[in-house]
């Protein structure tokens, strides 16, 4: 069933961000992937820990892989949720929208 709800909530996230946000729907969904209670079920979400992107200015020291690594660590430990596929669209979302905290070199 709890998976089921988040197939839902990202359905729902991604057909409202397709059709209100043109110019960068990816960035759009991975702001309300971050911010999702439903990615687990501790109801907390990414930002429950990085608000405003706190702890991430540094994101940019590892690489896509290593980022979706940690992403999906802190999926499964901090959320209890459901790890996400590596090469899914909302797994590029997520990481895409994390990397827009990361400090200019």
């Amino acid at each position: 069933m709890r998976y089921l709800k988040l197939i839902c909530f990202v359905s729902a996230v991604f057909i409202a961000t397709a059709t209100n946000a043109i110019e960068s729907p990816s960035l759009d969904l991975g702001k309300s992937l971050f911010e999702a209670t439903e990615l687990g079920t501790k109801q907390r979400s990414c930002a429950t820990c990085h608000a405003e992107g706190k702890g991430l200015e540094m994101i940019s020291d590892f690489s896509d892989q290593e980022l979706k690594d940690i992403v999906n660590a802190c999926i499964r430990d901090a959320l209890d949720g459901k790890m996400l596929a590596i090469d899914s669209q909302e797994m590029d979302a997520l990481t895409g929208y994390i990397r827009s905290f990361q400090k200019a070199d």
